[in-house]
């Protein structure tokens, strides 16, 4: 069966100081051949934020953030409608985020993330600013994906706003996977994207499916990190999920969700 894709979690680099693989030299890997590489995978699509490695220690300013986004707008405009953008937000620069955001929406984009805090000063969830960027957020109709970290400060935020859409990356080993599922009961707009660590787990995608339908579930590779044709894999092949459970996760859930 033929399978539309959508690779809802990735990391587009405009310059090669924003490639966050950690084999790059043994990859031949640009921002030119990057749809290229995706599509001879059978990915459709592809959405996420531009990162630059580098950052944990630096004191972090608005126009860092600022440039990223602006990266990302840069590689729209090469990819087309293959690449849905996603930027960044920072709740120590509430005003400018709430700016950020209203700007954003203007251009009809509506993905903010992945959001990576420990690139950005290891910032925290939980964060009274980051509330207020998460109402903006909400006010204009945006969908925020998220690095999965500080479980506490996650459970505060999904609990604190159950009317925003929350895509949470990577299930996680058994614990954090477990404490996802929880959150998936406290909020229906709580989704996970299957990129990094733990649906390498026979059975974990099947139990959470089980559990909350799979609709919940969104396909992601954390590309260039990760490779996609593991994710893939991990879906497409997947004796225990079913035809219709496929399509939903590969692409048919974020279409909806992102309105594509």
């Amino acid at each position: 069966m033929d399978y539309e894709v959508i690779d809802f979690h990735t990391h587009p680099f405009w310059e090669p100081s924003q490639n966050i693989c950690h084999h790059k030299e043994a990859c031949n890997m640009s921002a030119g051949n990057t749809r290229v590489l995706m599509e001879n995978l059978g990915i459709t699509k592809i959405c996420g934020s531009v990162l630059r490695p580098g950052q944990k220690n630096v004191p972090v300013k608005w126009n860092m953030i600022r440039q990223l986004n602006d990266d990302a707008l840069r590689l729209q405009k090469i990819y087309g409608d293959f690449y849905v953008p996603g930027f960044h937000v920072h709740p120590h620069f509430v005003k400018e985020s709430c700016e950020e955001i209203e700007r954003m929406a203007g251009l009809g984009i509506k993905l903010i993330g992945e959001l990576c805090p420990y690139m950005h000063g290891n910032w925290s969830y939980d964060e009274s600013g980051f509330d207020t960027i998460l109402e903006c957020a909400e006010a204009h109709g945006m969908v925020i994906s998220f690095h999965g970290m500080f479980e506490d400060a996650m459970d505060n935020m999904v609990k604190r706003h159950p009317n925003t859409v929350l895509i949470s990356a990577h299930p996680g080993e058994y614990k954090e996977f477990m404490r996802n599922m929880k959150r998936m009961a406290w909020s229906k707009n709580f989704y996970m994207d299957v990129s990094g660590y733990g649906i390498f787990r026979y059975g974990m995608l099947r139990y959470a499916i089980d559990r909350y339908g799979a609709e919940r579930f969104i396909f992601g590779s954390d590309y260039p990190t990760c490779n996609p044709a593991m994710y893939l894999g991990g879906v497409m092949m997947d004796p225990l999920l079913a035809e219709d459970e496929k399509k939903a996760i590969l692409s048919g859930n974020i279409k909806r969700i992102l309105n594509i």
